[in-house]
């Protein structure tokens, strides 16, 4: 080889071993702050993948998915991930849309096979635009919505003294196991067992703010009825089995048991496993791998790849859906705007964040750097917030 390729060769192996020494140091550094915050908020388990455009380019795992048969957690543990799901469930009305079952203005009652109306603002319509963004106007009572869990109490061993910890919250499995058509007709239509005026809040639809599972999962529902098959069946042959997110399901299955991570009020205590009556909104069950191809293919949707989506889907789905200058009431765009589902944060980066009774999730990409990340843990934490500004500041490069 000429002496001038000789030097020209041992300086770019020179180059890609520094740049390499310097990237691993970073990751190091990355899973040093991760191991704190997962000792000092006591966490059973944690997985955290980041991905770019291409691949996984992190990936670390702490802890325990069952911490008395000391099973470790690994990024192919399947966890339920909270309201996290919801951002599926903006993939599946998008697709919807795409199918011609309805759009973002249709009135709700031209779809469902009953009447809703808001005993609290009777002339008002709600459009399927206000339940994507939290604004129909359809609440969550708090008498009932705890109720719409429904917990696995001969599915595992639990914690008595953790349940009853979550009786004393008013989840007592009072409202029967049931199907989405069922449960609906119950809680909205004025013939149902659950319709309260305390079901709606008291503003016209589209003018106030209040987070909604109900909602959420109301617009699961109406794709339910316009497709024809269950929504977990729309969104599995949609998204789900595209994606090869092979370990994803809403179900609980007894021949995964040994792949669960179990839910725990603490890392002595674990909550029963459970369901949901309205399970699209918080009721998916995934890994890190497989929601690490969930951002992959979400970071080429935005920058224009059309496997799951069209490119207008895409942007229609990330548009702030409020105004700045004349916002719903309830609701702050100080730190986040809403697109359809999806939290719009003034820091760049879109995500959606999950809690439920034994979990903490968050999920987000940064559209300028095409970098995105997913933690999941097995415990619910009151402050997400340490864990994700490291995931953050780590994929803006900083």
């Amino acid at each position: 080889m000429p002496k001038s390729k000789l030097i020209i060769t041992l300086c770019l192996l020179l180059t890609l071993t520094s740049y390499s020494a310097f990237s691993q140091t970073k990751f190091d550094t990355l899973t040093k702050s991760l191991k704190q915050v997962f000792d000092k908020d006591s966490l059973p388990g944690l997985s955290v993948v980041l991905v770019n455009s291409n691949k996984v380019i992190y990936e670390h795992n702490f802890g325990y998915a069952d911490i008395a048969a000391k099973r470790n957690y690994t990024s192919t543990t399947i966890q339920n991930i909270g309201s996290v799901s919801k951002t599926f469930c903006a993939i599946a009305v998008m697709k919807a849309i795409e199918l011609g079952y309805f759009n973002l203005e249709t009135d709700i009652n031209t779809i469902l096979p009953f009447k809703v109306i808001n005993p609290n603002y009777p002339e008002g319509h709600i459009i399927i635009r206000e339940l994507t963004n939290h604004s129909s106007g359809i609440i969550d009572n708090p008498a009932l919505f705890p109720d719409t869990y429904q917990f696995d109490e001969n599915f595992s061993p639990y914690d008595i003294s953790a349940y009853k910890l979550l009786k004393g919250l008013s989840y007592n499995n009072k409202i029967p196991d049931c199907s989405l058509k069922d449960f609906f007709y119950n809680y909205l239509s004025t013939n149902g067992k659950y319709y309260s005026k305390d079901n709606f809040g008291k503003g016209k639809p589209g003018n106030t703010s209040r987070y909604s599972n109900i909602g959420s999962a109301l617009a699961a529902y109406l794709i339910e009825l316009k497709s024809g098959m269950s929504y977990a069946d729309f969104t599995t042959k949609y998204i789900l089995n595209p994606l090869k997110m092979d370990n994803s399901g809403w179900t609980l299955d007894g021949d995964r048991l040994n792949r669960y991570a179990r839910p725990y009020y603490n890392r002595q205590a674990a909550f029963p496993y459970y369901h949901w009556i309205t399970y699209p909104d918080g009721g998916l069950r995934t890994t890190t791998t497989d929601l690490s191809k969930y951002l992959i293919a979400l970071i080429k949707g935005y920058h224009g790849d059309e496997k799951v989506l069209k490119s207008s889907s895409y942007k229609a789905m990330f548009t702030p859906q409020f105004s700045k200058e004349n916002p719903p009431a309830g609701i702050s765009l100080v730190n986040r705007n809403k697109g359809i589902f999806w939290n719009l944060y003034t820091n760049g980066t879109i995500g959606h964040d999950g809690d439920d009774p034994g979990v903490s999730t968050f999920l987000f990409f940064n559209p300028a750097t095409g970098m995105g990340g997913v933690f999941l843990c097995n415990k619910y934490l009151e402050d997400k917030s340490e864990l994700i500004n490291i995931l953050v500041k780590f994929t803006k490069g900083q």
